[in-house]
C-alpha cells in the first residue's frame, strides 16, 4: 500500500497526464465519483441535495499553486461568488480554501490579504472560511495567516484551519490554536512527507489522531473530525459518550463520494456530518490524492466505471 500511495502522489504532479485527464470526457467521467462537477451550479446543486439529506457542506473550488496575482484574484472571486450564492440560496454550507490557490507561493502577503477579504465577506453573511492545510513546507505560514486573521476582533470565529495528525508538530499546534479559540478540522494528512517530519507508520498516525481528537472534543470550541476510518469514528463517539459531550458540539467530516453509507448512518444516529464537496476543472491533483489515501478506491472505480 505505501508503494501505491507514493505512486498516486507522484502521478498527481504529472502535468501531461493531468492535461489529458482534465480535458477529456473519459477523465471527467472518471472524476465524477469524487468531484461534484465542473461549474459552480454543479456544486450548489449537490450542496442542496446533501442539505436535504440532513448533511452540512463545505465547498472547495479546486485548484492549487497559481502563477500570477491575476490567477489568485480570479480564484478568490469564485469563492466570493460562492459565499453570495450560499447566502442567497440559504444553503447550510461554508467554504474551504487552499492558500497556494490564493498566491501563497508568489507572495504570503497576497494570500494573507485574500484570506482576510474572504473572512470579512463570510463574517458579513454569518458564514465561515476554512483554510486547508497543504504540505509541511507551508504549515507554519498557513498557521500564521489564520492566527493573524482570527486575532482581529471583527473576524473572530469566521476563519478556521486544518491540522494533520501525521505531523509530529500537530499536538503543539493544536494546543496553541485551542488557547486562541480557533476552530480546527482534524484529518490524517494526504501529502508525502519525510520521516523526520511525519509519522511513517499508519498505527502511529492513528494513535495521534485519537489523541488529538480527544483534545479537540474536550474543548468548548466547535471542531470537525475529518475521517472515514470507522475505528477513529468509534473512538471519538466513545470519548464523547464517556465525557457527556453532546453530538451537537462537534461534527464528523467526510469527502463527497466516499462512504456515503457511513455518512447517512451517522446522520441517523444524530451526529452532525459535513461533506467536503469539491468542484472545478482543475480536479486531477485532488482526485489522485484521494486514490493515494485509500487505494481501495481504485477497485471501486474499476467496478463501477461501466455501470450506468
Amino acid at each position: 500500500m505505501p508503494v501505491l500511495r507514493s505512486a498516486f502522489i507522484a502521478l498527481s504532479k504529472n502535468r501531461p497526464l493531468r492535461r489529458f485527464c482534465e480535458q477529456t470526457r473519459f477523465g471527467r467521467r472518471m472524476s465524477s465519483r469524487f468531484v461534484a462537477g465542473m461549474e459552480i451550479d454543479d456544486a450548489l446543486r449537490v450542496a442542496a441535495a446533501l442539505n436535504h439529506q440532513g448533511m452540512l457542506v463545505t465547498l472547495d473550488s479546486l485548484g492549487e499553486s497559481v502563477s500570477s496575482e491575476f490567477e489568485a484574484q480570479s480564484a478568490a472571486d469564485i469563492y466570493h461568488q460562492l459565499l453570495d450564492w450560499i447566502s442567497g440560496q440559504k444553503l447550510n454550507a461554508n467554504i474551504s480554501v487552499k492558500l497556494t490557490q490564493m498566491g501563497l507561493e508568489l507572495s504570503p502577503e497576497l494570500a494573507d490579504g485574500i484570506a482576510v477579504s474572504l473572512a470579512e465577506h463570510a463574517k458579513s453573511l454569518g458564514n465561515f472560511v476554512r483554510i486547508d492545510m497543504e504540505d509541511s513546507s507551508l504549515t507554519q505560514v498557513t498557521l500564521d495567516i489564520v492566527r493573524r486573521a482570527h486575532a482581529r476582533p471583527d473576524l473572530r470565529d469566521s476563519i478556521g484551519i486544518v491540522i494533520q495528525s501525521y505531523l509530529y508538530r500537530s499536538q503543539a499546534d493544536i494546543e496553541q490554536l485551542l488557547a486562541e479559540g480557533i476552530r480546527v478540522r482534524l484529518c490524517k494528512g494526504a501529502y508525502k512527507e519525510p520521516p523526520d517530519v511525519a509519522f511513517p507508520s499508519k498505527a502511529d498516525v492513528d494513535k495521534n489522531y485519537i489523541k488529538l481528537s480527544e483534545m479537540l472534543l474536550a474543548s468548548p470550541i466547535y471542531h470537525g473530525l475529518a475521517t472515514h476510518d470507522e475505528a477513529m469514528i468509534a473512538a471519538a463517539k466513545g470519548y464523547a459518550g464517556k465525557n457527556n459531550i453532546a453530538p451537537s458540539r462537534f461534527e464528523f467530516q467526510m469527502l463527497y463520494g466516499v462512504r456515503r453509507d457511513l455518512q447517512r448512518k451517522l446522520v441517523k444516529e444524530g451526529y452532525n456530518v459535513r461533506v467536503y464537496v469539491p468542484f472545478g476543472r482543475e480536479w486531477f491533483p485532488y482526485f489522485m490524492r484521494r486514490l493515494a489515501e485509500r487505494p481501495a478506491n481504485v477497485l471501486f472505480l474499476a467496478k463501477n466505471f461501466f455501470r450506468n
